[in-house]
């Protein structure tokens, strides 16, 4: 039996895990902190799952909360004008529902799950060194979680890695309470960008204590909604995003004024990161290797919300990779192959985050725009979310934007 070691318990590191233990596979997880303390703890991260994400986990079985999560079932986008009313508005179907459960729920329901089924979990710290002793004492060890030392193990990919700073300050917070849009009677992400100032995002999710909302401002560094920085009270969070609501997104402000309030204590996160792709073979200091796994090495930006997807397709094509390698040894060539694979949907999906982030040009303006009046553009746009592949066919270049506008505004 094959002896795999997995350093981290988020989506990536779990869901692969589980995988590979379901074939058979002997398989640890190392991890510093255990189901009680993920549950109790400070929510996770602003996640919104796509269908083709979403298909990895149940081939698995892992979809357990597809019945409770809300079905977002469309993307919208809203951007102000000078005057502050919205110039631009419009919701994208969904070809098939998305949804969004609090990464806490997700992995300590699934870090439970990994033990209960015979899977070794040992709660620790660790660092470079302690994979140098362990790696002996295993076939393959994969890096899910690149916090601290361990993530200096992997080297910038400078090709893929434009950014050298944070191209936005987040700030989350889950919410009950908040009222439905009233445009379109179905649940759907909503995309608010505000020019100058940065995007507020609105999720409808699921949390420990039922279906609720995620609020996550991802702020122009230095700007006017940059202002989470040494808040340390949850009320204190929640009260500033509400006012950045009311004086930047006031119809999204809207929704809050029946009263909203945070899921629990853990309910707020702020920070920010500095998008990067790094190498995916790991040098470990005395010799050896390990291989990076999801956002160890293909960290991205929220705006596109594909962090989770990334992690997911990620966990499913290196468990893909895993079997299909039979007893061969996992060495450098696997482990480059392996993210190779993953890059090639890794790939689009960093091009057009990092596109994201930047002002839209000219072209992207007039797709905007034109999606208000052309439910196809909408639509085309909302489903990149679950393909980014499809957006160097139609969105990211002026050649390629201005023939899909005159191939769908023909009729006119």
């Amino acid at each position: 039996m094959r002896r795999i070691l997995i350093v981290g318990a988020g989506q990536a590191g779990l869901q692969l895990a589980l995988g590979l233990q379901s074939h058979g596979y002997d398989v640890t997880v190392l991890t510093d902190r255990g189901p009680e303390e993920v549950r109790a703890g400070r929510v996770l991260s602003s996640q919104c799952m796509f269908d083709s994400a979403l298909r990895t986990e149940r081939a698995l079985g892992l979809d357990l909360w597809a019945d409770r999560a809300p079905r977002i079932e469309g993307v919208g986008v809203s951007v102000p004008g000078p005057d502050g009313t919205r110039v631009i508005d419009w919701v994208g179907r969904l070809d098939a529902y998305a949804q969004s459960v609090d990464q806490r729920l997700k992995t300590s329901t699934w870090l439970e799950a990994f033990a209960e089924r015979g899977g070794r979990v040992e709660l620790r710290k660790v660092t470079a060194a302690d994979l140098q002793h362990l790696a002996g004492s295993y076939d393959l060890v994969l890096v899910a979680s690149g916090k601290g030392a361990l993530g200096s193990l992997f080297e910038r990919d400078h090709a893929h890695s434009p950014h050298e700073r944070p191209q936005r300050a987040l700030a989350a917070a889950y919410v009950h309470g908040l009222a439905p849009r009233p445009e379109h009677a179905f649940a759907a992400v909503r995309c608010n960008v505000v020019p100058g100032i940065g995007e507020l995002f609105v999720v409808p999710a699921l949390t420990m204590s039922g279906p609720c909302d995620i609020l996550l401002w991802e702020a122009m560094p230095g700007g006017p909604a940059d202002a989470f920085d040494g808040l340390r009270d949850p009320a204190e969070h929640l009260r500033v995003t509400l006012e950045l609501m009311r004086t930047f997104t006031p119809w999204e402000y809207d929704r809050a004024r029946s009263g909203v309030e945070l899921t629990d204590v853990g309910a707020t996160l702020a920070g920010r990161f500095t998008p990067v792709v790094r190498r995916p073979v790991g040098e470990l200091p005395g010799g050896g290797s390990v291989l990076g796994v999801a956002d160890v090495v293909v960290t991205n930006d929220p705006i596109t919300g594909q962090g989770s997807n990334n992690a997911a397709k990620c966990a499913a094509g290196y468990l893909a990779a895993i079997l299909a390698h039979g007893d061969k040894p996992f060495d450098r060539d696997f482990q480059q192959a392996a993210f190779d694979d993953f890059w090639e949907t890794a790939g689009p999906a960093t091009t057009w985050t990092n596109a994201m982030l930047a002002p839209p040009p000219p072209h992207v303006l007039d797709l905007l725009v034109a999606a208000g009046g052309h439910q196809a553009v909408a639509d085309r746009f909302a489903n990149n979310f679950n393909d980014p592949a499809d957006v160097a066919r139609w969105f990211l270049g002026p050649v390629e934007a201005a023939a899909y506008l005159a191939s769908v505004t023909a009729g006119d």
